[in-house]
């Protein structure tokens, strides 16, 4: 599993290691890693065109060190500050023993830039010199931001104006929540971890990975039958939204439990049935319900006679309307809300915007204020609940942006639910599981390829 950390949380564990060690260790340590990197990613060091851009922290005098380092191996290297009064003295010595420079302006080739402007401490966007040299960043430059790139907050992976984007990211000590989610994610590129010995308590933030996904997928035994593996219960779909049923329906067949069962209309229930024959059809027993999907205006009592059961409950697209706070806090057993931002922004009652800049803070308000487990739907989707660390989702590919794909991962999880997983596992494998189908299917996709890519997707987690 990959974990991440708060800023607060690895500052203290930082402090405390520095505590024992001499001056300088860590960001000695730090560099080492950090210039490692950018050996390996060029093709020869001895004459590389290196640019260091440098801010006045730490997180600059990372980059002067390490620069020091290749400058040290026959690169060109240039350090170019974004306060020429403020740059770290020791790194900055270090870099010119080596033979690097110090320059006023960002040269206009390169072949790696190092980004060191800003560590995990920036907030609220860059100032404007340092906004000034991303812009300048030569073009074709492979770009690698230490610790995490400049404009992207660490906490929560907010950006507000200029950022650096990446082609690689290499992290001190532990990963941070905004290296994992969006809109920051998008500018991390690929990650590199360098471990400079931190001691670290439970994580915040964590991404489940195939070996996680393996232990907690339902398996069956001997003696199984489909009613003990459970039944999911399917309320969705309506005569202008037929085909939400089906493919909630197609999710649920291929989530692990061992029945799905539709209660939706009988024009629509044909239409799940000349598809899926397997499909119980009509009221009856069930471990868990997928409600929502579909539903249109159409929706009637049906959410409210899911939620009354003593059951785990899946609340997603039209069964999200109107939702009671007051009356999910008291429910016994688990209830899973899974919106997209649009959706997230109406039960919060604020702004989508806000939702799609602050997804951490909105799913963990979701979860908080429903009493509920939080799926939220996105480009990574995020999954809170309780006081356990929100779990990121790190499959998936933009091609899942199409009709339909939501219902299928409603299905999924519903059928998880009903195959005993608690809510928190059922929405973050699903939403592994779903990602994981999607990059196997290709693009341009459809939803229903989606369900189809389902059992090689779960294959392949239990390969590792």
């Amino acid at each position: 599993m990959r974990t991440a950390y708060s800023v607060e949380t690895v500052r203290a564990a930082e402090r405390e290691l520095m505590a024992r060690l001499p001056e300088g260790t860590l960001m000695l340590r730090a560099a080492a890693g950090l210039a490692a990197v950018c050996v390996r990613l060029l093709p020869r060091v001895y004459g590389a065109r290196v640019v260091l851009l440098v801010g006045p922290g730490d997180n600059g005098g990372d980059a002067l060190y390490a620069g020091a380092r290749l400058a040290r191996r026959g690169a060109g290297v240039t350090a170019v500050p974004a306060d020429p009064a403020r740059v770290h003295a020791g790194g900055l010595a270090a870099l010119l023993a080596a033979g690097g420079r110090l320059e006023p302006a960002v040269p206009r080739r390169a072949d790696l830039v190092v980004d060191g402007l800003v560590g995990i401490g920036g907030r609220g966007g860059l100032r404007p010199a340092a906004a000034a040299l991303v812009e300048r960043i030569p073009a074709g430059a492979t770009v690698v931001a230490a610790d995490l790139p400049s404009g992207v907050d660490a906490d929560t992976g907010e950006v507000a104006g200029a950022a650096v984007t990446a082609d690689v990211t290499v992290t001190f000590g532990a990963y941070k929540p905004g290296l994992l989610i969006d809109p920051g994610a998008s500018r991390t590129g690929a990650h590199r971890l360098v471990d400079i010995g931190l001691e670290l308590p439970s994580p915040e933030v964590e991404a489940l990975q195939h070996a996680d996904v393996a232990g907690l997928l339902p398996e069956p035994t001997a003696a199984s039958d489909k009613y003990r593996r459970g039944v999911v219960g399917i309320v969705a779909g309506s005569a202008r939204y037929p085909g939400a049923a089906v493919l909630a329906v197609a999710g649920a067949l291929r989530g692990g439990a061992g029945a799905v069962r539709y209660t939706g209309p009988a024009a629509v229930a044909q239409a799940v049935l000349a598809r899926y024959p397997e499909t119980l059809i009509g009221p009856g027993r069930v471990q868990a319900w997928v409600v929502g999907p579909g539903l249109g205006d159409e929706r009637g009592p049906e959410v409210r006679e899911a939620l009354a059961q003593p059951v785990p409950v899946l609340v997603d697209a039209d069964g999200l309307r109107g939702l009671d706070p007051v009356a999910l806090r008291a429910r016994t057993a688990p209830t899973l809300l899974t919106p997209h931002a649009g959706e997230a922004a109406a039960l919060l009652g604020v702004p989508r915007e806000a939702v799609e800049a602050g997804r951490l803070a909105a799913v963990r308000e979701l979860a908080e204020r429903y009493g509920a487990t939080a799926l939220l739907k996105g480009a990574t989707t995020l999954v809170a609940c309780g006081a356990s660390p929100v779990r990121v989702n790190p499959t998936g590919t933009p091609w899942l942006a199409t009709a339909g794909s939501g219902d299928v991962l409603s299905g999924l999880a519903g059928s998880l639910l009903a195959g005993g997983l608690p809510a928190r596992d059922a929405g973050s494998v699903a939403a592994y599981l779903h990602g994981l189908a999607a990059r196997l299917a290709g693009g341009p996709l459809l939803a229903h390829q989606v369900a189809e890519a389902l059992p090689e997707a779960w294959r392949e987690t239990r390969r590792g």
